[in-house]
């Protein structure tokens, strides 16, 4: 019979069929891996995302309460307002003296 397996045996076969068997298995190992790419960089962007909201959500509520500091221009604010608040004391004083003969 000649349909034993043996030494002697001659197998043929189409090369083109083996390319495309050796190219599908490229093909779907290379798609595996740019999927798998991708869900990792999408994972990785929610993770940003929800960091980027928890600081923004602790920021949103310290900030007004003045937990995390003021602006440059608050401050300078506050200080033209304590430098105001002392020079209309000082006038209330100079007025109080005037009107009820303070002292002299």
């Amino acid at each position: 019979m000649s349909d034993e397996i043996g030494e002697n045996k001659k197998v043929s076969t189409n090369l083109g069929f083996v390319a495309k068997v050796f190219g599908t298995a490229i093909f779907i190992v290379y798609s595996g891996a740019m999927i798998y790419a991708r869900l990792n960089a999408l994972e990785m962007e929610i993770l940003r995302l929800n960091h980027d909201v928890k600081m923004n959500a602790e920021f949103r509520i310290k900030w007004p309460r003045g937990e995390l500091g003021f602006l440059p221009d608050d401050a300078e604010q506050n200080m033209r307002l304590t430098f105001l608040e002392k020079i209309s004391g000082k006038h209330e004083e100079l007025l109080d003296k005037m009107r009820y003969g303070g002292g002299e």
